[in-house]
């Protein structure tokens, strides 16, 4: 499984949180408002950010998803309503990713 050394979720207003579980990004992403925590950044903890995913907040309260992995030459950029559903596919591409990296 992930560990925390390897990646960690930054929100607009400040909140850290290192190797973030299903349920804490599920809570991060409940807590994105209009007013002043729009995004979430993920990426990783140390060295060259190779690959980093993004949650924003958009005015008609759906979140877009943009996940970029420079290895993989993978790209995404989705768009969800359901928080759970956010967390599910953001677990599973992080999972490629930190597998990625890990030496």
């Amino acid at each position: 499984m992930m560990a925390a050394r390897h990646y960690f979720a930054r929100t607009e207003d400040g909140y850290h949180v290192d190797d973030p579980s299903h349920v804490a990004l599920v809570v991060l992403i409940n807590e994105l408002n209009h007013v002043d925590n729009t995004f979430i950044t993920i990426q990783p903890a140390i060295g060259d950010p190779g690959w980093h995913a993004s949650v924003s907040l958009r005015e008609d309260d759906t979140y877009e998803v943009v996940c970029r992995d420079d290895l993989r030459q993978d790209h995404r950029i989705s768009s969800l309503t359901d928080p759970g559903r956010v967390a599910d596919d953001l677990s599973s591409w992080l999972a490629g990713c930190v597998a990625d990296t890990t030496p």
